[in-house]
């Protein structure tokens, strides 16, 4: 009969797994494995240890195979029953499947008569030693004994029944793991073919280490092969059992597939026999399997630098110390650092031992080919670190002693090729492996104790501060006198305070020729980024002192404010929000510290209403009470800011520097002053001479993000020691764009525009292209974001309790298919142009593609605006966006609701305005051409319902206004730039609109403005900063294949699609 066992799982209806069942040979179902065994202790006490329960995965083992054939069992029943009592010694063997298994009784007692027996030699304590002994035991193959173990009773009462559960234990286990395909073929210690579990995982691992700590020390009583005859020298040691448990599953695998399908697992017939096959020559197919699939074993190496505690010879401060101790202290090493080499097995990922113990057999656990292994990958990092080419050659390949400059070699580069080839190295904790240097930067010590406060009530640019390089090793300073004595050694490795310091001796050097003093603006960025350029140009961490360090604090959490900073000013007619109230205070904040600031909130969050409350805060400060305040803003919304100081600051004086009449004369105390950059820019001598002034506003500051402009020039003459910049776009894309504010703001802060690229232009530029960024890039613009945050305070609408109250905002891409006449249009257009494009070169290239992408656009919009036809007295019927526009505005008007409808070309507006007084829908129009009062007068009409319409050139009017009567914007082109669409947006959505808010874009399917849509919507932020500020222009250095996928019109399926 054949000896056959299974493993099968039990699913349940849902095809859970619920239970695993084992079967014998018979038929007869195996009992499933307990959570506990029992343990005996050395003074013969009895205690339960927990186990892991095994969870099996679905598999269906059948070890021996259906038609395999095992030599019976010889034991009857009865017998097999007499020495479940027994202790059962599992006997190691090559090949593992021929293991045996010895059953001997324990202490003075005598097998049963009749049973064949042998002797064995085993292992029991004896006193605090081991000794040997030989016993009398039943020895059987594994093969015979694995059905009977599986099936023992793990609750029988015999004395030593504990052993034979700890194999049943480890047999169900390894049947687990080859349920789940864990089985490799590979060679034994005598080259004999052999199957093994693995590659085990942390679980598998942790399972079996778990299992070895419960092992009683009888199940393993084997002693090791090298431990001799016990003498002094070679002290009489038992197996691991961790290692005894690992033989024992490897060889229950063994048996396992031996079966003809094993032959088309192992990819040969020698692996499917039962008989020993003697395979040297496969035996570097064998290591490069384990190589491929367990890997063996990984090597690392572990250095040991000369020990010997090192007696202190400085106070605590480290600044008193006695030079003789000092000299006895300052140890040079010699080659006395040792490269250990340690064994870290694959297979479990718990198991590390010193190569040494690994190859005298101390260390158990690894297998018998290790030091082949081993060997291996030391000659494969001896590539990268030619030092271990030495260890090849020693008796043993445990251990390396290294020279001074092979250290320093390892520590400078050697451990990181190593690490590469696969060889961790590991360094001791008493090592600091270098020297740590840092600048120091603090203020004047004698003029620190003049100062009461803790930061400066006024940051002047003028200020010194000192400048110094502070040394440590690990957290203790080093003193004066230890750095000279350092500097003065001629070794690289120096041994002081109990640890191994590695020179840098150049640093060192770097050190002695640094500047002694740095200027304020220049301390305040090392102290904001953290770090400062050393004489070469390297960047060296920074350590703030004094006020300065407090200062750096202060402005590193621009909203937090206390109690007396969150209140509002008593003249300010107006309850200001939460962040409101925090925006003033870190205005005041700044503005009190001579600081420039850049208040970049979203459109509609109220910057007017807290910048008037910036100026009445300052009203009330004795030292900037009186002061005039200059405004600076687009035309558009001088009515604004007039409207807003009279409503919300009444009383406060405030007059137009703007058209003609304008005067700056009698100017009284703490009025504010409102112009327009083009009048600013015209008048800037005056205003200047009318200065300095208590505060200066740039209101839409991006019209001044151009530093090389005529307007930023000018704006720069204005005195004044307060400077806010208002903008409700992003700045962080546009590296000038950036510099220009915030070098307007706090002069100097960034240093020249030519130095600010140099240090973050890569870092800003791959972010902007949406490239992976490396670690200097990361570096890079982590360091911008900490210079630049505490001087642009940026929210948004969507921020966790800004504008809760805002009504819900939805936006809608309107595609619509262009008309007969549009299409014949477009196609011609792309036709004639890509053909002259392509015979064009340089800036005659970039014009003609700037020329077609606005044909295109105009093309889309209707065909009268791209053929200029004067009076278009037909519109209807010619273009998909127009009868798309008719659809809307006929229910908005029917729903009496108002409507932002945007443009960027005039002429198009007019079209439009002609249209719409020709179907009678009232409408206004407000372009860049609007004088500033009819602008407020159209603003009023608007917000009173006097029309429904209100056309609006998206340059003029998409900033600034406040036009919350209305429900819906539409869009009728796209400018290409979301921030710019976001802002005519916020025009209607804002604070103050208490109604849903619908924004309709129009788009023609299947053309270039389809296209530029799918762009803006799945990469909107690459689209902010590549497109942002260049519109068309980002696009001129297509090449020829790729602006023809770009314009070319795509076929569009259906009837509109409204997405």
């Amino acid at each position: 009969m054949a000896t056959v066992f299974r493993v099968v799982t039990v699913d349940d209806e849902d095809g859970h797994e619920v239970r695993t069942q084992y079967y014998d040979e018979a038929g007869g179902e195996i009992p499933a494995p307990r959570l506990s065994v029992v343990r005996g202790s050395a003074r013969g006490a009895v205690s339960r240890v927990a186990v892991p329960p095994v969870a099996v995965a679905h598999a269906a083992v059948e070890p021996a195979g259906g038609r395999e054939r095992v030599s019976s069992p010889a034991f009857a029943g009865e017998q097999w029953a007499v020495l479940s009592g027994c202790v059962a010694v599992f006997l190691p063997a090559d090949p593992p499947r021929s293991g045996r298994v010895a059953f001997h009784v324990a202490g003075s007692g005598r097998l049963p008569v009749g049973l064949p027996a042998e002797d064995v030699e085993i292992v029991t304590a004896h006193g605090r030693g081991a000794r040997r002994r030989t016993v009398s035991a039943v020895v059987r193959p594994l093969a015979e004994v694995l059905p009977w173990v599986l099936s023992v009773d793990v609750e029988a009462d015999a004395p030593c029944g504990e052993t034979a559960a700890v194999w049943r234990h480890a047999a169900l286990y390894a049947l687990h793991l080859a349920g789940r395909g864990l089985l490799l073929p590979g060679l034994s210690a005598g080259d004999h073919d052999a199957w093994r579990l693995g590659p085990y995982a942390e679980a598998d691992a942790t399972w079996v280490r778990a299992l070895a700590e419960v092992m009683p020390p009888a199940a393993y009583a084997v002693p090791l092969e090298s431990a001799g005859e016990g003498s002094a020298r070679t002290p009489l040691q038992l197996t691991d059992p961790y290692a005894r448990l690992r033989e024992f599953m490897d060889a229950v695998a063994d048996l396992l597939p031996r079966t003809p399908a094993a032959s088309a697992a192992a990819g040969m017939r020698p692996f499917a026999s039962r008989d020993a096959q003697h395979l040297p020559g496969l035996r570097a197919w064998a290591a490069q399997v384990a190589d491929g699939r367990d890997a063996g074993v990984r090597v690392s190496l572990r250095l040991e630098l000369p020990g010997g505690a090192m007696r202190e010879y400085a106070d605590d401060e480290g600044d008193a110390y006695d030079e003789d101790a000092y000299d006895a202290a300052l140890e040079v090493a010699g080659a006395s650092v040792r490269a250990v080499v340690q064994v870290h097995s694959l297979a479990d990922p718990l198991l590390l031992a010193d190569a040494a113990g690994v190859f005298s057999g101390e260390s158990g656990g690894f297998g018998p080919r290790t030091r082949v292994q081993v060997e291996d990958v030391l000659r494969r990092a001896a590539a990268a670190w030619p030092p271990l080419h030495r260890i090849l050659s020693l008796p043993v390949p445990d251990e390396l002693a290294l020279d001074d400059q092979e250290f320093i070699g390892l520590l400078a580069g050697g451990a990181a090729s190593l690490s590469a080839a696969g060889v961790a190295v590991h360094l001791p904790k008493e090592l600091a492996r270098e020297m740590t240097a840092r600048a120091v930067i603090e203020p004047d010590k004698e003029a620190e104790r003049e100062k009461d406060a803790e930061t400066p009530a006024f940051f002047s640019p003028e200020q010194l501060l000192s400048f110094r390089w502070e040394f440590a090793v690990g957290d203790r300073t080093l003193t004066q006198g230890e750095l000279d004595r350092l500097a003065q050694a001629r070794r690289p490795l120096v041994r002081l305070r109990d640890q191994w310091v590695v020179v840098d001796a150049e640093l060192l050097r770097k050190a002695r020729r640094a500047r002694k003093e740095l200027g304020a603006l220049d301390a305040l960025a090392a102290a904001l980024t953290g770090s400062v350029e050393d004489p070469d140009g390297v960047l060296v961490p920074v350590r703030a002192g004094g006020w300065l360090a407090a200062l750096r604090d202060r402005l590193a959490a621009p909203e937090r404010a206390s109690a007396a900073e969150l209140a509002a000013p008593a003249a300010l007619d107006a309850t200001l929000r939460g962040y409101q109230l925090r925006g003033l205070a870190w205005l005041d904040r700044m503005t009190r510290l001579g600081l420039g600031a850049c208040l970049a909130d979203d459109m509609g969050l109220g910057k007017t209403i807290t910048t008037i409350a910036l100026h009445l805060r300052r009203q009330e400060d004795p030292a900037t009470a009186g002061r005039p305040a200059l405004v600076v803003c687009p035309a558009s919304l001088l009515g604004n800011w007039g409207r807003e100081i009279d409503r919300f600051a009444p009383g406060t004086p405030w007059r137009r520097h703007h058209g003609p009449g304008r005067d700056l004369g009698g100017l009284k105390p703490g009025e504010i002053v409102l112009t327009t950059y083009g009048t600013m820019r015209r008048d800037a001598q005056a205003l200047a001479e009318a200065g300095p002034w208590g505060l200066l506003v740039a209101d839409e500051a991006q019209h001044v993000k151009n530093p090389a402009g005529a307007t930023a020039k000018a704006l720069r003459t204005l005195p004044s020691s307060a400077r806010v910049a208002l903008s409700g776009t992003p700045v962080e894309n546009n590296l000038s764009e950036l510099w220009a504010l915030l070098d307007w703001g706090t002069p100097g802060l960034l240093g020249s525009l030519k130095t600010f690229r140099q240090r973050y232009g890569r870092a800003a530029e791959r972010a902007a292209r949406g490239g992976a960024a490396g670690e200097e890039d990361s570096a890079a613009a982590e360091r911008l974001g900490r210079l630049i945050r505490p001087f642009v305070l940026r929210r948004r609408k969507a921020d966790p309790g800004i504008a809760p109250e805002l009504p819900p905002k939805t936006e809608t891409d309107e595609r619509v298919l262009l008309s007969r006449e549009q299409t014949v249009l477009y196609e011609a257009q792309v036709r004639e142009s890509l053909a002259a494009i392509r015979e064009a070169k340089g800036i005659a290239r970039h014009g003609l593609v700037l020329k077609l992408l606005t044909a295109l656009k105009q093309i889309c919009n209707h065909p009268a605006q791209y053929l200029k036809e004067p009076d278009a007295t037909r519109l209807t019927g010619r273009s998909g966006k127009l009868e798309l526009l008719d659809e809307l505005l006929d229910v908005i008007v029917a729903e009496d609701a108002s409507v932002l409808l945007f443009t960027q070309y005039t002429q198009m507006a007019r079209l439009l305005e002609h249209h719409l007084t020709a179907r009678g829908i009232n409408s206004l129009y407000l372009h860049g051409g609007t004088p500033v009062k009819r602008r407020e007068e159209m603003v009023d009409a608007f917000q009173h319902g006097e029309a429904p319409v209100f056309l609006l050139s998206l340059k003029a009017a998409g900033t600034g206004l406040n036009l919350t009567r209305a429900g819906h914007v539409i869009h009728y082109d796209r400018w290409w730039n979301p921030a710019v669409e976001d802002q005519a947006t916020d025009r209607a959505y804002r604070i103050g609109q208490t109604q849903p808010v619908q924004v309709h874009r129009l788009i023609s399917e299947g053309t270039v403005e389809d296209r530029i849509a799918q762009l803006l919507s799945s990469k909107r932020d690459l689209a902010d900063s590549v497109l942002g500020g260049q519109g068309e222009a980002a696009l001129t250095d297509l090449s020829d294949d790729e602006l023809a996928d770009l314009v070319s019109l795509h076929s569009a399926h259906g009837d509109r699609s409204r997405r």
